[in-house]
């Protein structure tokens, strides 16, 4: 075929890549013809169609953060060139499909892995009657050739996906590798459960690739479901890693902490530098009834054991789901107060997503579960959780971004989380933000402010929260911020502790805030001790504020 095709697709974000046009282009770039490119969704879409009008055929990569605006540029592509032909693939468009091969604007559809039928489609086009693993439309009518088979992934050998990248571009995106495909587990509300054979791609391509990416990168994602499933595999690409990475290099994983090997933990605890490796932990809930009816095995108190021996070598990403059957209020309560107290640098909180084709979405009837008809088909309602108690939780978990994710009150938080509960705190704190503010439009000043009229509002007598507000907000700056909630010591008695100190106040500035407890045994130990001092935080103008010491 030497007809013009187009491999793309519309990226969440400009720093995101798609791995899987990537090999598709790698595998067929000797079709003259074929070319590549990818664009993201906060792009014009009329720009974007204009790009792609020219080719014959336009191929998009789909996903459930990207499907509304493909079919939005499929039918912009039409009303400019009626000849186009649209071809879609990808896991949005590979289960419940009919609604959208139904649309003028979509010609074709590949469904299931896409290597084998895209290569017999650029081959045989405009000839492509029986090319397995395709959905065509025919006189009306909609045919639907029998499944393709799975590409042989031993074929990846000599495929390095990145080899068609300006490598200087490389740098300041986020950089897919997957080392397998498929997953032993049968979570149903997670696609990779219907493909329970686990097939690894061919070492030799693994490790060609993860070398050129760490060579040319900085940030580096592993695809791979449950990259721990095999101690030794696992083990050789953590020494494969720490034998070729570049300074600034990180490696994010998901991982099932629970199964996680006592090697493994030992070799992270005595070779791997610190923050080196990210893990992302699905935790989902600690509710048991709730795991097991979506299928799902988990032991919650050694997955929690396993997070404490590697936090403190380790970055993690810990998940939970808000909406799973058996899942009420006092569940996702109890779930996410325990998870919170690990004090994960992040804490993601997600909402139950019935995606196309999984089971959580065929059975969705017999929990009353109302979703959304749209993407990201998320949870409205269910026979355990009403509407307004998740619009309660989604004001959480705003809040939960706004000042654990985005590290702008960590100190406040573990205090609330040992002294009040952080469940009811946040959800009321999310509430009063939404009242006397936007969620995407605030400043930093705006943060802090409502943080502690809120605070003040729920608990005026405690002295130590308002402290703490305090000393969150004048850490989070690089350049000495206007006062806010708590003013700083007397001038006189500044200066006078500059001098004492010995500090270089031409050089720096300085905050010197009156505290009633010990902040650094708080800071470190989570232990509230009464005890008049002075905190002295410094400012260099170029990072953030550091804190300098304490004055008794």
């Amino acid at each position: 075929m030497s007809n013009k095709v187009l491999l793309t697709t519309l990226n969440a974000k400009y720093i995101h890549t798609n791995l899987a046009i990537r090999l598709l282009y790698s595998l067929n770039k000797h079709h003259k013809g074929l070319e590549w490119k990818e664009f993201s969704i906060k792009e014009d879409l009329n720009e974007i169609a204009n790009y792609c009008k020219d080719f014959e055929v336009i191929a998009f990569s789909c996903y459930i953060w990207n499907i509304t605006q493909t079919l939005e540029t499929a039918k912009l592509i039409k009303q400019k060139n009626k000849n186009a032909k649209i071809l879609l693939g990808g896991p949005e468009v590979s289960y419940d499909w009919e609604d959208v091969i139904c649309r003028e604007e979509v010609d074709y559809i590949i469904y299931g892995e896409g290597e084998n039928p895209f290569s017999e489609f650029i081959n045989s086009y405009p000839n492509v009657n029986t090319i397995n693993g395709l959905i065509r439309k025919e006189n009306e009518q909609t045919i639907v050739n029998p499944p393709g088979k799975n590409f042989d992934i031993k074929l990846y050998e000599d495929i390095m996906p990145y080899a068609h990248d300006k490598p200087e571009e490389l740098k300041n995106k986020v950089l897919y590798i997957e080392t397998s495909r498929g997953c032993p587990y049968k979570c149903e509300f997670c696609l990779a459960s219907l493909d329970n054979k686990v097939r690894y791609l061919p070492d030799k391509h693994i490790k060609n690739t993860l070398l050129y990416l760490i060579n040319n990168g900085r940030v580096i994602k592993f695809l791979d479901r449950t990259f721990n499933i095999k101690k030794d595999f696992t083990l050789d690409i953590f020494k494969f890693i720490l034998a070729n990475r570049k300074p600034n290099n990180i490696f994010q994983f998901e991982i099932t902490a629970d199964i996680l090997h006592p090697e493994i933990i030992k070799f992270i605890n005595e070779e791997a530098p610190k923050n080196l490796f990210r893990f992302e932990i699905g935790i989902q809930s600690v509710n048991q009834k709730a795991n097991l009816e979506v299928s799902r095995k988990q032991n919650f108190e050694k997955t929690k054991d396993i997070i404490k021996q590697v936090e403190n070598k380790v970055e993690l990403h810990l998940d939970l789901i808000v909406g799973m059957a058996y899942d009420y209020m006092n569940d996702i309560k109890h779930s996410f107060e325990e998870v919170f107290k690990l004090f994960a640098p992040e804490l993601q909180l997600g909402f139950l997503k019935f995606l196309k084709g999984t089971p959580v979405r065929h059975k969705h009837q017999e929990h009353g579960f109302k979703f959304d008809a749209a993407p990201p088909y998320q949870i409205i309602e269910s026979n355990y959780l009403s509407k307004k108690e998740l619009e309660q939780i989604v004001n959480l978990e705003h809040a939960l971004e706004i000042y654990w994710n985005d590290k702008r009150a960590t100190n406040t938080l573990k205090y609330v989380c040992n002294k009040y509960g952080i469940f009811d705190f946040l959800i009321g704190l999310g509430s009063y933000f939404k009242q006397v503010s936007d969620f995407h439009k605030f400043s930093l000043f705006d943060i802090y402010q409502i943080l502690n009229d809120y605070s003040v509002k729920q608990f005026p007598q405690d002295i130590v929260l308002k402290e703490l507000i305090a000393v969150d907000y004048y850490l989070h700056f690089k350049v000495k911020p206007k006062e806010l909630i708590l003013s700083e010591i007397p001038k006189n008695k500044k200066f006078e502790l500059i001098n004492k100190l010995g500090l270089n106040h031409h050089k720096y500035r300085f905050v010197m805030l009156p505290l009633s407890f010990n902040f650094k045994l708080a800071q470190n130990q989570n232990i509230i001790e009464k005890q008049n001092q002075t905190l002295i935080i410094q400012y260099n103008g170029s990072s953030k504020a550091e804190l300098l010491t304490e004055v008794v």
